[in-house]
């Protein structure tokens, strides 16, 4: 449905002296992801510490001329660009995306509920896309400004739509909920996500169930949800407690058995007063909860059993999150085969081109099916998106993509096959050199088989880092903060364990101030990988200064033989105005200048002309211990003599730091202008002062490599350390002491997640493997996913279990233990 910008304004119902003509395709929030900037709004979001208006000239520069703000600009800048005032520009977006739905009359599924969205949203997708063309939301697309983009990609093809809604405080569903307006309603469950947001649970399901004011079908599971709300009109469910709810016998989908097997689910089922049986290819709870979940879509959709029988046995797991793994010939494959279309290529490309840095990207693409565009103009945006990126080579698979690549020329190199085979059959190592690889096709072309040709196949145990979390607890820490103070990033020691270049390429995409490392050699790993913030580098030597000046690294000084040793060089070098730190000793006794110093240290400052202070900092030394806090003050109190002293002295403001994580949560009078965040990124920080909803980036996983059973009083491992008191079945597990996993979680004191249960580590622990017991839990075998830590089992428990602390766990992982890094 073609839009300019008259009807836009019309929309928001404003005027516009000009340009009215101007087409609209794309309504673009992040300047990064700009497909054909001739037809792009840009709104221009206003955040709670970076403006969207900060990135206008950025979007202008790609040629973008229509921009939604709501702050005043200076519009002579932009000669030839249209700015549109609005009070609120999110709320103009979705008007805007209202509007649009409005144009539509097919059926529209709406989802929301604490968990399961996105889940059951792609197996309604698998289920149904034979008999509907889909549009869905692009993968966790379910917030205030992805609803309405998704509900911007309907066009007239288009025969369903399935659109996921979510929400994390009271107050933001009804402008959802005008957006989607679902026909058919899907509630997931009432679980505990987002608590923080509600007064009470009650209020949760009220403000989540106005999605559903006006739809006249919803569907919901009965054993996860209170009466008040089963006994709404229009709502049927299924589950295995029949009840009678205002005279009508709920659940209309009666669950009636259930037989777990190896590597499926038996569920016999009553609907109505048929009976019937379903093998579900899952055997843990979640997923056959959604999958019931959308069996019964299907039954109000008038799906017979038969095909319901034999289309569920079909379902396939749903990988939410891209993948950046490490790949043959020290390449990068980002791995994405979540879903394949317009716009999930254009996140995925621009998560990919944040990665590379200067390095080249590849593409290997299939055939996009059913996007509901003729082939031509489909591939044209492809094309724009490959072009925006970057990338220099494209691997063409599919009757479509070869039938539009044959010809023409392109600003990149383009090899066609026409199957997935033949791409197989065409490739060799020779190929793929220090590339970042983007891999992403539709599920019919088996691109799993690539994946594997291209990874590095080395030790099944795994790191995951999510990168999305960890900027989510970015936030969420930043949101302590005053507006003017600054944050700080901790990437020393390999990023605490989590992969430096990749975990700064991405604080480097959040805009932080700055980053800091231990060692010099660290910080020019990450100017190598394309990384331009400033950096701190915490223990400078006079070895490392050549490194330092050649790679644009800051030195922190901490006493007067380091600091003239440095003044030395930076004269030698003839470099004015160099960057420097200085640390002072409030407490810590580590490093850094003593209070008794503080006077010779301002008149020496004020006889020199090389170096540039840049900042004043000091180490808290319990900060996180409510216990210590006469003494925390006492530091500040320190600190803020002494930086003040030093600032007087150079004539000239400084930017000061103390707080660490725990301080930044724990008062706020000790931020000053700057913070230093470090292990909370991650997830792991124990302060309970602030509730904040931080979220697991770290996840170590392994798998289990033989399951044997054994007699009671038979030993397991090294010494016969581990004597069995009952008959047993011990899995053997691949991670050991060289992994990271320390000897002292052997013998019980170390446990892991397998199958849904927690299993005590067996004996003790060995150099690569180690065991543990899974008497209790049914079921496990080998090639099993086992966690070591992660969702089920936190850094922190395995640090006490350890008698250690998270740092410690976190940095002691393994080079060797593969680092697979997560974007969702």
């Amino acid at each position: 449905m073609p839009y300019c910008l008259g009807d836009i304004a019309a929309i928001l119902q404003q005027n516009i002296s000009a340009n009215a003509a101007l087409p609209v395709e794309y309504l673009v929030t992040d300047s990064r992801n700009i497909i054909d900037p001739a037809k792009s709004i840009f709104f221009a979001i206003k955040g709670p510490r970076r403006s969207g208006i900060s990135f206008v000239n950025e979007a202008y520069q790609q040629g973008v001329r229509i921009f939604i703000i709501e702050e005043p600009i200076d519009a002579s800048l932009y000669t030839d660009a249209v700015f549109i005032q609005v009070p609120n520009v999110i709320a103009a977006l979705q008007q805007i995306a209202a509007h649009h739905r409005k144009q539509f009359a097919i059926p529209v599924i709406g989802i929301t509920g604490s968990n399961g969205k996105t889940i059951v949203k792609e197996w309604l997708y698998q289920l149904l896309q034979s008999d509907y063309h889909i549009v869905r939301s692009p993968r966790s697309y379910n917030s205030q400004i992805g609803v309405p983009l998704s509900v911007w990609q309907m066009n007239a093809q288009h025969t369903l739509a399935i659109f996921e809604v979510g929400i994390s405080a009271k107050g933001e569903m009804q402008a959802l909920a005008n957006i989607v307006q679902p026909t058919i309603g899907v509630f997931t469950n009432l679980g505990e996500a987002h608590n923080q947001g509600f007064d009470h649970p009650t209020q949760k399901l009220e403000e989540k169930s106005k999605l559903f004011q006006h739809t006249p079908l919803i569907v919901t599971a009965a054993d996860y949800m209170p009466a008040s709300f089963l006994q709404h009109k229009g709502v049927v469910a299924w589950g295995s407690k029949p009840q009678l709810i205002n005279g009508h016998s709920i659940p209309q989908l009666l669950v009636v058995k259930q037989e777990k097997r190896q590597t499926e689910t038996i569920v016999s089922l009553q609907f109505r007063t048929e009976s019937f049986e379903l093998s579900l290819p899952f055997t843990d709870e979640v997923s056959v909860q959604n999958a019931l979940t959308c069996v019964l879509v299907l039954l109000q959709l008038g799906y017979a059993f038969p095909v319901i029988q034999q289309r569920v046995k079909q379902l396939q797991p749903v990988e939410m999150r891209m993948q950046l793994k490490r790949a043959i010939n020290q390449s990068y494959v980002l791995n994405d085969s979540y879903s394949n279309d317009k716009v999930s290529l254009s996140l995925a490309l621009q998560f990919l081109k944040e990665q590379a840095g200067n390095q080249p990207i590849v593409a290997i693409l299939s055939d996009i099916v059913e996007s509901g565009e003729s082939q031509e103009q489909l591939y044209n945006h492809v094309v724009q998106q490959l072009q925006n990126a970057g990338v220099k080579e494209l691997y063409a698979v599919g009757p479509q993509m070869c039938n539009y690549f044959k010809e023409a020329q392109f600003p990149f190199k383009v090899y066609c096959f026409e199957q997935t085979s033949n791409l197989l059959e065409a490739l060799n190592e020779s190929h793929f050199q220090q590339q970042y690889i983007l891999l992403k096709g539709a599920r019919k072309f088996a691109f799993e088989q690539v994946a594997h040709w291209l990874e590095q196949q080395v030790h099944q145990t795994i790191m995951e880092i999510n990168l999305t979390a960890m900027v989510h607890n970015l936030k969420e820490y930043q949101s302590l903060l005053k507006p003017q103070t600054k944050m700080m990033a901790m990437v020393k020691a390999f990023g605490y364990g989590s992969g430096a270049g990749e975990v700064a390429r991405r604080l480097q995409q959040q805009q932080v101030d700055y980053l800091s490392v231990a060692y010099a050699d660290e910080g020019v790993t990450l100017r190598k990988a394309g990384i331009h913030l400033p950096i701190m580098v915490m223990s400078a030597d006079e070895y490392s200064f050549d490194a330092m000046v050649n790679y644009s690294l800051e030195p922190e000084l901490f006493s007067f033989p380091i600091l003239e040793a440095f003044h030395q060089y930076i004269a030698q070098q003839g470099l004015p105005q160099y960057p420097i730190h200085l640390k002072i000793n409030t407490g810590m006794n580590r490093l850094g200048f003593d209070m008794g110093e503080i006077d010779k240290l301002c008149n020496w400052l004020q006889h020199q002309k090389l170096l540039r202070v840049k900042s004043v900092l000091s180490h808290l030394a319990a900060s996180e211990d409510k216990k210590e806090d006469a003494f925390t003050q006492h530091q500040v109190d320190l600190f803020t003599e002494a930086s003040n002293k030093i600032e007087k002295a150079l004539g000239y403001p400084v930017v000061k730091h103390i707080a660490n994580t725990a301080a930044i949560r724990r008062n706020p009078n000790w931020q000053f202008n700057m913070v230093r965040l470090g292990i909370g990124l991650y997830g792991a920080d124990n302060v309970q002062d602030k509730e904040l909803s931080l979220q697991t980036v770290a996840t170590l996983k392994t798998t289990v490599a033989q399951v044997r059973h054994l007699k009671a009083g038979e030993t397991v491992s090294y010494n016969r350390s581990g004597v069995l008191t009952r008959d047993s079945i011990i899995a053997t597990v691949r991670i050991g002491y060289a992994d990271g996993y320390s000897r002292r979680m052997g013998n019980g004191n170390g446990k892991m997640y397998v199958r849904g249960g927690i299993a005590p580590t067996v004996g003790k622990i060995c150099m690569d493997m180690c065991m543990i017991d899974v008497t209790d839990i049914p079921g496990v075998k080998a090639g099993d996913p086992v966690e070591i830590f992660g969702k089920h089992i936190s850094i922190q428990e395995v640090a006490k279990a350890a008698d250690t602390i998270a740092y410690e766990i976190m940095t002691g992982i393994s080079l060797r233990v593969k680092r697979v890094y997560i974007e969702e």
